[in-house]
């Protein structure tokens, strides 16, 4: 089903972080994704939001666009927000061989979407990050 499911703005607080993840699951859920599809892409935007939370806003105040839709057979998602522009270049997945706490939710976010990228923010500050997977349907 092609379409927009979900674009909202969120308050970038751990305290969001359930509602977000109950409002995306229902998104891909309509757009098609059967449930370990559905529940990948839960993942990978909570992780991906609490790195914004974290790293992005380092605790304080903002919001993050989340904006969810299909496109024939890929379900993008699509990740905005104003805290202070990443690199991309800077953004790496730490080595699963490196055991020591954090830093692995980009490897998470890689490893479970089809494609992940960081792409220029729409008004010059701040950041967007797209994240792509293939809905195979449900089941």
């Amino acid at each position: 089903m092609d379409g927009v499911a979900l674009d909202q703005a969120f308050a970038a607080a751990p305290e969001s972080l359930s509602t977000v993840r109950r409002h995306v699951a229902e998104a891909a859920r309509q757009l098609g994704c059967g449930g370990d599809d559905a529940a990948d892409v839960v993942l990978a935007v909570d992780e991906a939001l609490q790195n914004i939370i974290r790293h992005g806003y380092q605790g304080e105040p903002g919001e993050v666009g989340i904006r969810i839709e299909a496109d024939g057979t890929r379900l993008i998602v699509t990740l905005t927000d104003s805290a202070p522009t990443v690199d991309p270049e800077r953004v790496r997945p730490r080595d699963l061989d490196d055991l020591r706490p954090g830093g692995l939710g980009t490897r998470f976010m890689r490893d479970i979407m089809d494609e992940v990228a960081f792409l220029p923010p729409y008004s010059g500050t701040g950041n967007r990050l797209r994240m792509t997977k293939h809905i195979r349907g449900r089941g």
